[in-house]
């Protein structure tokens, strides 16, 4: 029915918001799932693991934005299209941009480069709408220290390098602003599901007319 994709920096909640909303979406009466990349499916957290594996210290930029993609189209042929077919709502945490950010821009191979391997590899199968959670990469990484859960390998880069994937970020928002929303994510998290909730009913009604 319709495919959303939830962007932003680690430790904007985007995850957390993205449980919420979901049944918030659900007791309107549509069918949803909610996923997330990299993973969602068997083979691609399979993929997942190896990716975030903190002692794959010597995986090459191209090797790394190359297991995204291969993650993303078992992702997407093995579940996410076949729920948009079904008629589902599907909400995906992160989907390309997070590869077109971090490895074309943040890693520094090109967002241009990554984005023509995207278009092969997934074609027309990407999101009607993104919703991207801004904050502050500072006010991020201090909501960073409070996880209980034990790093990966991209957690432990440094702060310079989360502070290029927010420029990369407000970089493809400027340059896909009919797609890609913003969110303030420093607000309460009931101020941000609100936010959230009407930019996808908002989508949704669209969708509706359409049909």
């Amino acid at each position: 029915m319709i495919f959303i994709s939830l962007e932003g920096i680690d430790g904007s909640g985007k995850t957390t918001i993205a449980k919420i909303v979901k049944e918030k979406i659900l007791e309107k009466g549509y069918d949803v799932i909610l996923t997330r990349e990299p993973g969602g499916e068997e083979i691609s957290e399979a993929i997942r693991k190896l990716i975030l594996d903190k002692n794959n210290t010597s995986m090459t930029h191209w090797t790394e934005a190359l297991l995204y993609i291969a993650s993303r189209k078992q992702h997407v042929d093995r579940k996410i299209i076949p729920a948009l077919k079904s008629g589902k709502v599907v909400i995906c945490d992160r989907f390309m941009d997070s590869t077109t950010v971090y490895q074309g821009y943040a890693r520094g191979i090109g967002m241009a480069e990554i984005d023509q391997v995207q278009n092969v590899v997934i074609g027309s199968a990407k999101p009607d709408l993104t919703i991207f959670f801004d904050i502050n990469p500072k006010e991020a990484q201090i909501r960073l220290t409070s996880r209980v859960r034990s790093a990966d390998r991209l957690d432990l880069e440094d702060e310079k390098f989360h502070q290029v994937v927010y420029e990369g970020y407000q970089l493809l928002i400027s340059n896909n602003t009919d797609r890609i929303k913003v969110v303030d994510a420093r607000k309460s998290v009931n101020e941000v599901v609100q936010q959230v909730e009407f930019l996808i009913l908002e989508a949704l009604e669209e969708r509706l007319k359409k049909s």
